[in-house]
């Protein structure tokens, strides 16, 4: 089977690549540095050829509201296009869990629209929204940190391994479309302070966590029901404080220099 993974050169994006190819399938990891522009629509006729799915898993370089906007909706009308024009039979984009709840945010606006385009689409689709990434934890943080204090609200939080969501997409890419939207997430249920407290500690950074009811994620204002997913969701296999030992370990390597 030939997939296209539309932002394959990506964090997500090459690890589905590569869980793809372990099964068997030719998976084409498209992007501007492979050559396919979404938004230009250079490259893309002749990276669809023969493709059974595509699988959308880019991401906007901007998030001013105008831009990150026009991204999505110009970079998903011309994927929808060309797959038609192809004879795609299958549309995965992932998007994010609790889009509809986060529309303060232009970026979820975007996501929004993104979904919307998708529904309305002659392309048989699924949506999968996913949860925050371990790996965003830490920028999360960064992004929360005024001095040496983390402030961040004590709500819920189900975040999930990058390659853990690589695995659901290449599950979903491979079958049939549900022409709807499913939900992912983590293994568990953590509070967004504490998964921060957490990381930071895991990599000996001073700076001092607080749970402040009144902060914000990401300038969000967020409940405890804003970030996770619904009790049907298809759930991860590795836990955070596992991820957190082997991606400190990995940090922690030493690199190989050249003499």
């Amino acid at each position: 089977m030939k997939i296209v993974v539309i932002g394959g050169t990506g964090l997500i994006g090459s690890k589905l690549v590569n869980q793809l190819r372990e099964l068997g399938h030719e998976a084409l990891a498209a992007a501007p540095n492979t050559g396919v522009n979404s938004i230009t629509g250079e490259g893309l006729a002749e990276a669809l050829k023969g493709a059974t799915a595509v699988v959308d898993v880019t991401n906007s370089p901007s998030w001013e509201d105008a831009a990150v906007l026009k991204f999505f909706e110009t970079s998903t009308r011309n994927l929808l296009a060309y797959e038609a024009a192809a004879g795609v039979g299958h549309h995965v984009a992932l998007s994010v869990v609790g889009t509809d709840r986060l529309l303060e945010s232009g970026f979820f606006r975007a996501k929004l629209a993104q979904e919307n385009l998708i529904k309305g689409s002659s392309v048989p689709y699924t949506i999968v929204r996913a949860t925050q990434f371990f790996e965003f934890v830490k920028p999360i943080a960064d992004f929360s940190t005024a001095g040496n204090e983390v402030r961040l609200p004590p709500v819920q939080f189900q975040p999930m391994a990058a390659q853990d969501i690589a695995k659901a997409l290449a599950g979903y890419a491979t079958n049939s479309a549900v022409n709807g939207t499913v939900e992912i997430g983590g293994p568990e249920r953590l509070r967004l302070d504490e998964a921060a407290r957490r990381d930071l500690a895991a990599r000996q950074d001073p700076r001092e966590v607080i749970a402040d009811p009144k902060a914000r994620y990401y300038g969000i204002t967020v409940t405890d029901r804003s970030l996770v997913p619904d009790n049907n969701a298809k759930l991860g296999a590795l836990h955070f404080d596992d991820w957190l030992v082997q991606s400190v370990t990995q940090a922690r390597k030493p690199t190989l220099q050249s003499a």
